[in-house]
């Protein structure tokens, strides 16, 4: 994967995350970002931002990397 694609990932990942924020509650808002991460990302879309969460867990924030938490298990890596 290249890093643009990446990149675009966890642009993607964040603004979710961002357009939910009304929520108010973490739990609220990465349950609604990961139930849309499994609705409408396309497998390996899923599985490239899980690896990378795994292998750079720093580099995403708290409420995506909370997100690609709950969104592991339901996804083969």
């Amino acid at each position: 994967m290249s890093d643009q694609q990446l990149n675009n990932l966890i642009k993607m990942l964040d603004q979710i995350i961002a357009n939910n924020l009304h929520h108010g509650d973490d739990e609220k808002v990465t349950d609604i970002a990961a139930d849309h991460l499994q609705k409408f990302w396309a497998r390996s879309m899923k599985q490239q931002i899980i690896a990378y969460a795994n292998q750079r867990p720093d580099e995403l924030s708290i409420l995506a990397k909370l997100t690609v938490d709950k969104l592991e298990p339901a996804v083969e890596v």
